[in-house]
């Protein structure tokens, strides 16, 4: 079959050739289209050579790019046209394929893009004189392209923890990590050899501060009257600072407060200081709700059918409730002996993790309370939510982030390295 496309064009051309042969030789003469490439089991005609050059060139145009020579602009497109053919037939290979409802979402957003409906769109595209179903099956395999790179580039693709840590340590990565904070601060300075007198009586001046302000006095306005600091004049302003830029316990300090926050006079080796953070950007917490829960999972089987099945988890439903332990009983019967060897423990879980019944389920259960048998498409479950939390997982999502950085820097150097192989290793004849 995958020959089918070559065969049947090198077959028609001739007929196509005898037909115009025995027409009366006043007849208008007809240009045929000719294989300009043939590649693997695939050919690439005059017509799409002419067709994507068209576009090409029109594309170019619209955005004031000087075009290459007419000989350099059909080379450029030609290689292109060949490297596309390969992928696409790889993917064929693979069995990879683009549905229709993929196919419709991705016009869809091509459309929104452009501020208009997909039915806009459409009739845009037709005014344009351009063919829809022919612009359909463009994006269609634009697509595939995408899923074929994907698929075969990434598998190449490894990013060690050392990697993940260097990232997180250079300068990109510390600008991710680090938030920004608005301050401003009031000093109440002591000398270097300040006496355990002066020492009292500046901790004093703070606290009557922090006092004052407490009773809503302007922090700036306190700031020009009795700081200490250089930026006393400027209402104490430190403006934006990178928490790593910070001195380390004025960043701590930040970081305690939310914005319009003042803190408690904070002894410093300079002074007494109180910190205002007036607002702050990036390097968010992240909290994200957790759920520590088992579960008993029971399968249906060839010999055990999904209403047998059901009712033995109704059966230990039953035993649970009559107070027999989850986790012994999750040894005994439970058909995931991944969590059973463990009494049933799934450890703390968090949205998107767990297939949807078992989330809304897990969701819908009091905390230490046992849930009714319910099903999922692997079974029967009965779960046992022993307790939520909230967690921050600011770092574990860094660590995503950083891997994710440093995946799509090699995925677009591994993606030239690939298609220069698979190029290498195809079969490519040039027609005349």
């Amino acid at each position: 079959m995958k020959s089918f496309k070559l065969a049947l064009r090198r077959c028609l051309l001739p007929l196509l050739s005898v037909a115009l042969l025995s027409t009366s030789a006043a007849a208008e003469e007809v240009p045929l289209d000719r294989i300009v490439a043939i590649v693997n089991d695939d050919v690439i005609m005059q017509s799409e050579l002419g067709n994507r050059t068209e576009l090409i060139r029109a594309q170019l145009a619209a955005s004031q790019t000087r075009l290459p020579g007419e000989g350099v602009l059909r080379k450029q497109v030609l290689d292109r046209l060949i490297l596309d053919s390969i992928q696409l037939q790889i993917a064929e290979e693979q069995g990879l394929k683009v549905s229709d409802r993929q196919l419709n979402e991705a016009l869809e957003q091509i459309a929104s893009r452009n501020g208009m409906t997909l039915e806009q769109f459409r009739e845009a595209l037709i005014a344009e004189g351009q063919d829809y179903a022919s612009a359909r099956e463009q994006i269609r395999n634009e697509l595939l392209l995408n899923q074929v790179q994907q698929s075969n580039v990434n598998r190449r693709i490894r990013v060690s923890e050392q990697e993940v840590q260097n990232f997180l340590e250079s300068e990109q990565g510390q600008q991710a990590a680090s938030p920004d904070y608005l301050l401003s601060n009031i000093l109440i300075a002591v000398p270097e050899q300040a006496t355990p007198q002066m020492l009292r009586e500046a901790e004093s001046k703070a606290l009557e501060i922090y006092q004052q302000l407490q009773g809503g006095a302007s922090f700036a306005e306190t700031a020009v009257a009795n700081s200490n600091a250089q930026n006393a004049l400027n209402g104490g302003d430190l403006g934006w600072r990178k928490s790593s830029e910070l001195p380390e316990v004025i960043a701590t300090i930040a970081g305690t407060l939310e914005p319009g926050q003042f803190s408690k006079p904070v002894r410093t080796a300079s002074g007494f200081i109180i910190v205002q953070l007036r607002d702050r950007r990036g390097g968010q917490q992240t909290l994200v709700p957790q759920t520590l829960v088992s579960h008993i999972l029971l399968k249906p089987t060839e010999i055990r059918s999904d209403a047998q099945t059901r009712r033995q988890a109704e059966e230990l439903y039953r035993r649970l409730k009559d107070g027999e332990p989850f986790e012994q009983l999750a040894r005994q019967y439970s058909d995931d002996t991944g969590s059973g060897s463990l009494g049933g423990d799934l450890d703390w879980t968090q949205e998107g993790q767990m297939v949807p019944e078992f989330e809304q389920v897990m969701n819908d259960t009091a905390t230490g309370a046992i849930s009714e048998p319910f099903e999922s498409r692997f079974g029967w479950h009965i779960l046992w939510v022993r307790d939520r939390r909230t967690q921050d997982m600011s770092e574990e999502m860094l660590e995503s982030r950083a891997r994710f950085s440093i995946r799509q820097r090699k995925f677009n150097e591994e993606l030239t390295s690939w298609l220069r192989e698979i190029r290498s290793q195809a079969y490519v004849e040039l027609k005349n």
